[in-house]
């Protein structure tokens, strides 16, 4: 049996959740509660289920929360977390560093921070930043560094900030999250960015959420959003990467290989604000799915893994070019 490598896994620190807890995230993204994690919980669910490895990265609210200095401090601290934990475990783990958008200035510096001292394996960005959405103008010149770094960039949804008027009192992750990825990217798209800093890796979460059902849609009326000229939508969509966390089959991840191809599908977990039993009741459902032709969806994602990240291709996992990592463990 193949095994698995995860992107889409999440941890949390109790310095985190008091952060944004006093900043009014009591119930995050409107979950009943906020997760928890540890290390070894989530190695006996990778050992259980045949994960090799997981990154992690840290999930909505992100790490700003309206005061740059702290948000840059509370990041930093995370990050340095991060890769202390793959630090103690080898092969098992790596990660995607946390950046303190929309603060541009802080970003870029923890962009050099995080891969030459930390050997973070890409970056983190939501959906959107207090508003601020990926295809602004404001972050290019964080968008060069990203680009001459060839970096990965894995986009985490998040909640719009009108998402009190359309969330009806439900969790945003249900149905807001799977419309926010998509405005993202529509926002990479009509902005100009998948053109102007090609060498950026995006991924993106949930099957692509809505993109492959608004493809053809968002083709038909580029010129009218002021997208640039450029290649079709389908072909720069089709050149993101996309995890399967949530409810991969028995619709979203068909719908998603007949937009964009399988060429760049990805594992993801969604561990640990998908608890235990769901995680392995996705994974079930993914190694009873109808597979792809000659192959399995363990082994087409875990090679597609590979060519996207291939620091993470064995237990004696190679540094990632961006550096390798200069913390000394201090945790369990």
């Amino acid at each position: 049996m193949n095994e698995l490598i995860d992107v889409h896994s999440h941890f949390v620190t109790e310095e985190y959740v008091a952060a944004a807890t006093q900043a009014g995230h009591h119930l995050p993204e409107g979950m009943p509660a906020w997760a928890t994690w540890s290390a070894e919980e989530h190695l006996a669910l990778m050992d259980k289920a045949g994960i090799r490895t997981s990154v992690l990265s840290v999930s909505a609210p992100g790490t700003h929360f309206g005061d740059d200095a702290r948000a840059r401090t509370l990041t930093r601290r995370l990050n340095t977390y991060a890769a202390e934990v793959v630090a103690r475990h080898p092969g098992r783990f790596a990660f995607f560093a946390a950046l303190p958008l929309p603060d541009v200035a802080g970003a870029r510096a923890e962009v050099g921070h995080a891969f030459d001292e930390l050997g973070a394996v890409g970056v983190v960005l939501l959906s959107n930043a207090h508003g601020v959405y990926p295809g602004d103008r404001r972050y290019d010149d964080l968008y060069a560094e990203l680009n001459r770094r060839r970096a990965v960039v894995f986009v985490h949804p998040l909640s719009s900030v009108e998402n009190a008027q359309v969330a009806l009192n439900r969790p945003s992750p249900i149905l807001e999250f799977l419309f926010d990825s998509a405005r993202a990217a529509s926002d990479l798209v009509f902005g100009g960015v998948l053109t102007r800093f090609p060498e950026i890796r995006w991924v993106f979460s949930h099957s692509g959420g809505v993109l492959p059902l608004l493809a053809d849609r968002m083709q038909l009326f580029r010129h009218l959003a002021g997208a640039p000229d450029g290649p079709p939508v389908t072909e720069q969509l089709a050149g993101l990467w996309y995890d399967i966390a949530g409810t991969p089959f028995p619709h979203a991840v068909p719908a998603l290989v007949r937009a964009f191809g399988a060429d760049r599908v990805l594992y993801g977990s969604d561990y640990c604000w998908t608890p235990l039993a769901g995680a392995l009741g996705q994974i079930a459902a993914v190694d009873g799915a109808v597979q792809p032709p000659g192959n399995t969806w363990r082994g087409l994602t875990t090679r597609n893994a590979e060519r996207l990240l291939p620091g993470l291709l064995g237990p004696a996992a190679a540094p990632h070019a961006g550096g390798c990592p200069h913390v000394t463990p201090s945790i369990a």
